[in-house]
C-alpha cells in the first residue's frame, strides 16, 4: 500500500512545488504549464531562423524576464520558463537545460557556454520516496559577469558571485564566491581574477 505523504496537507502539488516543499509532479496544471513551455520554446526556435524581433517577444512570453541585448541562442529546454530571469547583455549559446521548477536567476552581462545545465530539482536519496516520484527543487542564482564555460552543470541551491568563472566542464555542487576561478568535478576554486 502506498504511502500518503500528504494525508494533512490540503494544498494542490503545484502549490507544494511552488513552495519549494516536497511534490510529486501529477497535477494536472503542473502538465499544462509544461507543455506550454515546450509549445514556446520550439516557437521561439522557429522564430530565430525567421525574425529576431519575433524571437525575442516568443522568449519574452516563455520567461518570466529578459533584459535588454539579451541573445539566448537555440534550442532551450525548460520545465517552464516562467521562474526563469536573465539579465541585460547575458549571452546563451546553444543547449541551455534550465530546469525550473524553482527560481533561476542569471544576472547581467553572463556568458553562458554551449550545452549548460541548470538544474533546480531535487529527489529524495531515501529509495521509498523516490520511488514513490516525490520531488522538490532549490533555486539557482548566477550573479552579473559571470562566465559558465560549455558543459557546465550547476546542481539545485548553488550560488555564484558576481565576475566569477567556471570553467568548461565543471560541476558546481556548492556555492562558489565572488571574483574566482572554479573548475573540476565537484567545481572547487583554483584562483582569484
Amino acid at each position: 500500500m502506498p504511502t500518503d505523504y500528504f494525508a494533512n496537507d490540503p494544498r494542490t502539488n503545484l502549490e507544494r512545488m511552488l513552495a519549494g516543499d516536497l511534490y510529486i509532479a501529477d497535477d494536472p496544471e503542473i502538465a499544462r504549464m509544461q507543455q506550454r513551455a515546450v509549445r514556446l520554446a520550439a516557437r521561439y526556435q522557429a522564430a530565430c531562423t525567421e525574425d529576431a524581433a519575433a524571437a525575442r517577444t516568443v522568449l519574452a512570453e516563455l520567461l518570466d524576464s529578459v533584459g535588454e541585448g539579451v541573445e539566448l541562442r537555440p534550442p532551450l529546454y525548460v520545465d517552464y520558463g516562467s521562474n526563469i530571469s536573465i539579465g541585460a547583455r547575458t549571452f546563451v549559446n546553444y543547449h541551455l537545460t534550465a530546469l525550473d521548477v524553482a527560481r533561476i536567476t542569471i544576472g547581467e552581462d553572463c556568458q553562458i557556454g554551449p550545452n549548460v545545465q541548470l538544474l533546480t530539482p531535487t529527489h529524495p536519496v531515501e529509495p521509498g520516496p523516490r520511488r514513490d516520484k516525490l520531488e522538490a527543487a532549490l533555486p539557482i542564482t548566477i550573479g552579473d559577469n559571470v562566465w559558465l564555460g560549455g558543459g557546465v552543470i550547476v546542481c539545485p541551491g548553488v550560488t555564484i558571485g558576481d565576475d566569477s568563472v567556471i570553467g568548461a566542464g565543471a560541476v558546481v555542487t556548492k556555492d562558489i564566491p565572488a571574483g574566482v576561478v572554479a573548475v573540476g568535478n565537484p567545481a572547487r576554486v583554483v584562483r582569484s581574477v
